[in-house]
């Protein structure tokens, strides 16, 4: 179990970068027919799709950063995982973390 500790964390974060880089590729089409239908100007349209561009690079970067710590977690002994796992744990007790 404790193995696969390092890969589920991977994966949830991994899961909420996708999402969010979608909701991101999302809003630049419903901002470009924003655009298209008039209701939002040209120059409106390009501001939006900047701060798009600049929220997808954020997520590529911590992207980046969770593979590192996945890759750092790989390396952890049994014990170090299972001292990593008490801590998530006892975070989630303390209602710091959701599951």
């Amino acid at each position: 179990m404790l193995d696969r500790l390092g890969e589920d964390v991977k994966k949830v974060l991994l899961a909420g970068i996708g999402a969010a880089a979608l909701t991101a590729e999302k809003s630049k089409d419903v901002i470009d027919e924003l655009v298209k239908k008039g209701e939002l100007t040209v120059e409106q349209g390009k501001i939006i799709n900047e701060e798009l561009k600049h929220d997808i690079k954020e997520k590529l970067k911590l992207k980046k950063d969770v593979e590192q710590i996945g890759k750092m977690m790989e390396d952890l002994s049994a014990e170090e995982l299972a001292v990593l796992k008490a801590k998530l744990e006892a975070l989630q007790d303390n209602g710091e973390v959701n599951e």
